[in-house]
């Protein structure tokens, strides 16, 4: 049996479905006569709450409950909500804040949520919402990313939330005095808002002493577990669901604090509870993504070869820490630190600080595109600065190929990599050495045209550990249950593409299963582009067990010894016998003999190791000085994936991640007033990425198989957002680079970038 798909590139059958308006998200799934929830949310981005008055609110028209954080701890709700922390440089733990699902006292941020009202109709609600008196004694606004200012915390006087260290500083120090040559720049990474297609939102019900809870997320189980251990449920009593979801991007993976006030009031009520975020308040409550500032530094020899790397980052943790704000920006941004380059010393320093700004957490990619893009930008500026060519610069210090399993200077193992033909094949798909025409002809009509590399590498997260079930049916139907959980990804074809590779059952007569904490007994959800190498590699062990377990009884139908029947892809055999059954054929034999223990299979598999997806992008934009309009004009991709179980699909991940980068590098930013309110919180005022802003993306596949799953597969999810970033960003440098700016950062706006061009031009005058 091959260990890998078939690679076919098979449209996704879910389409159908989606295009169709037959999807089945949360406001699709809420129950009939669900009551509704409204979110009293903080006007203020610093204050002290004086006063608090529901007591109008509750004597409502249509309200049957309000709750605010007294509410929530009167009825023995664990209020307080779950975070990771990090270990400081010396040895102590980062600083764990004390944040409510509700606010007590203090409001911290501009959207906290304060009271949640529940009531017929979601008029009623925010209508009651009005009559709340919410009195507060402002405080000073702290937005900058710098220790100080006035404290959000008072066991964190100077707002850090934590000083983070890794590498050999004294060795670093040591190579950056002993340097031919040292670069350094300094980048910023900006906050965007995620914008999923569908808005957070869940419902609740109660009944017969058990509670079920949907929402749009990226996993059942967290939330299953933490929902028990908040209202003091056992967790056999809680039940999770997913339905289908429009958008994730690691910024649903969160629990929120709506989830646990819909929950309880659910419970308190005896009735189903809805609640569904509207567009600005998701921009106002939603996690965001990125926000830091890194000082990059790289040292050589006489060479070139690099000898150190320095990283120097200060990141923006928001009001709180968010579950997983601490780990992205320090533990996940090391994972890659170093990414294609042998580099052997290296020292990376963090500090989180704290603002009155929202949350910061996973965006696409989590950690590993801001590794990434700070790199690839330093190394760029490194080439024009030594007088270098930036692809020789690059090859020059990639990592050999004779070199793996290559053990990085931060601890990890990259087990394969081949960075000079992937690179190689880039250019020539890419048409690279055709750039300085193109180049010439827009200089004629007054035009900038750049071009931009990045050569990313990124590391797959979460767990390694998966599971898989597959239920034969009566009607010839098979169903395979699985611990992931579809954002948009096309997790229904691709499981399905893959069972029926594996197994000759037709690829229509599966259905996946997912997002059901009863129906599935475990699972890690989706997230860190994990969910096709571990899936498949369940359904690998769940495959073996099937085979393993049909056999001997197919021994016995087919009147031989066990040790001759065999298992050829399609259906089993056995010399001397004239008897082929398929797997849906010998399902139907057991079951007409009573072997129903032969109808479901599953089994849990773990990945011996992470897998490393890598790749060229080559960028190239045109910019009009006169106005600052830039054009992303080519856009080319050459990825090492491994193999594809489905090249399209893979082809449509990479799309949407490069888009995604896009719009971070060329137009999203988030806005705070000095007061600390949004000014950027509705599509009129925040830019997301058109149809013609986005140039055809050429996408190709160089597969380096993985040696870490017996597929040979390595994630693609969120590759094309890690690449994105910087191969943009260069190539806007490159563009305006002549022109003497020699420093910009994202987004690249018309605006911003006409008037570095004209500053430029006034100092030459």
């Amino acid at each position: 049996m091959e260990k890998f798909g078939k690679s076919q590139p098979v449209k996704r059958v879910e389409d159908v479905r989606f295009l169709t308006g037959q999807g089945r998200y949360i406001e699709d799934s809420a129950p009939e006569g669900s009551l509704r929830a409204w979110v009293l949310r903080s006007p203020v981005a610093h204050g002290v709450i004086t006063e608090l008055d529901l007591s109008d609110a509750r004597e409502a028209e249509g309200v049957h409950l309000v709750l605010s954080h007294a509410d929530l701890a009167a009825a023995g709700v664990i209020t307080t909500m779950d975070a990771s922390v990090v270990k400081n440089r010396d040895g102590s733990d980062g600083f764990a804040t004390e944040r409510h699902m509700l606010a007590k006292d203090r409001l911290r941020y501009v959207g906290e949520p304060v009271a949640v009202i529940i009531a017929e109709t979601l008029d009623q609600a925010r209508d009651a919402g009005e009559m709340i008196l919410l009195d507060t004694e402002d405080l000073p606004v702290k937005l900058d990313l710098h220790a100080g200012g006035e404290p959000l915390h008072a066991a964190a006087p100077d707002n850090r939330g934590f000083d983070w260290g890794m590498g050999d500083e004294a060795a670093t120090e040591a190579a950056f005095a002993t340097a031919a040559h040292t670069v350094a720049l300094q980048v910023e990474d900006n906050r965007i808002i995620v914008n999923t297609m569908e808005p957070r939102g869940c419902f609740a019900d109660w009944r017969e002493g058990r509670l079920h809870f949907a929402f749009g997320g990226q996993g059942v189980w967290g939330a299953k577990s933490q929902l028990a251990a908040k209202l003091g449920l056992a967790e056999e009593d809680v039940h999770v669901t997913t339905p289908d979801v429009g958008g994730g991007f690691g910024m649903k993976a969160m629990t929120y604090p709506e989830y646990f006030a819909v929950a309880h009031a659910a419970r308190a009520l005896g009735r189903p509870v809805f609640w569904m975020s509207e567009r600005t308040e998701a921009m106002l409550s939603d996690n965001g993504g990125r926000d830091l500032t890194s000082l990059a530094e790289l040292a050589f020899d006489k060479d070139l070869k690099i000898t150190a790397y320095r990283v120097t980052t200060r990141c923006n943790l928001g009001a709180y820490n968010s579950q997983f704000g601490q780990p992205i920006q320090t533990q996940l941004f090391s994972r890659v630190l170093a990414g294609v380059y042998d580099i052997q010393t290296a020292w990376m320093q963090v500090e989180g600080i704290y603002t009155n700004t929202t949350q910061v957490d996973a965006y696409r990619g989590a950690g590993r595109p801001e590794a990434i893009y700070v790199l690839e930008r330093v190394m760029d500026r490194a080439a024009r600065e030594l007088g270098v060519d930036p692809i020789e610069l690059r090859r020059r210090n990639f990592i050999a190929p004779a070199a793996f399993p290559y053990s990085t200077v931060t601890g990890e193992s990259y087990d394969v990599g081949d960075f000079n033909k992937v690179l190689d094949r880039a250019l020539e798909e890419a048409d690279y050495a055709g750039f300085p025409q193109r180049q010439a002809q827009d200089a004629v009509e007054g035009k900038l045209r750049g071009l931009g590399l990045c050569y990313y590498i990124e590391s797959i997260l979460g767990d390694p550990s998966e599971n898989a079930d597959v239920e034969f049916l009566e009607d010839g139907r098979v169903n395979i249950y699985v611990g992931t959980q579809s954002n948009g990804q096309g997790h229904e074809t691709v499981y399905a593409q893959f069972l029926a590779d594996q197994t000759g059952i037709p690829a229509e007569a599966i259905t996946v299963i997912q997002g059901d904490s009863d129906r599935i007994a475990k699972g890690g959800g989706t997230g860190g582009s994990r969910s096709v190498t571990t899936q498949a590699n369940a359904t690998l062990a769940t495959v073996e067990k099937m085979i393993a377990a049909f056999i001997p009884f197919l021994s016995e139908e087919m009147g031989v010894e066990e040790a001759d029947v065999s298992f050829d892809g399609e259906s089993f055999r056995a010399p001397g016998s004239n008897l082929t059954p398929s797997f849906l054929e010998a399902a139907e034999m057991a079951r007409a003999q009573g072997r129903t223990e032969l109808l479901r299979h599953a089994a849990r598999a773990q990945l011996p190791g992470r897998s490393f997806p890598n790749g060229a992008h080559l960028a190239e934009v045109v910019i009009d000085p006169e106005t600052g309009e830039t054009v992303t004009d080519r856009y080319t991709v050459l990825d090492d994936f491994g193999n594809l179980i489905n090249p399209m699909l893979a082809e449509g991940q990479v799309h949407g991640g490069v888009v995604q980068g896009l719009g971070q590098a060329m137009m999203e930013r988030v806005v705070y007033d000095q007061d600390g309110q949004l000014l950027t919180a509705s599509f009129m005022d925040y830019a997301l990425p058109r149809a013609s802003d986005t140039p055809m993306i050429g996408f190709t596949s160089e597969p380096v198989p993985s040696t870490q799953n017996p597929m040979g597969m390595k994630g693609c999810g969120e590759a094309g957002t890690v690449g994105a970033l910087a191969a943009l960003a260069n190539a806007v440098q490159d563009a305006v680079w002549d022109r003497g700016v020699t420093q910009v950062d994202m987004p690249f706006t018309p605006l911003k970038l006409w008037e570095a061009l004209q500053d430029d031009t006034k100092a030459a005058e």
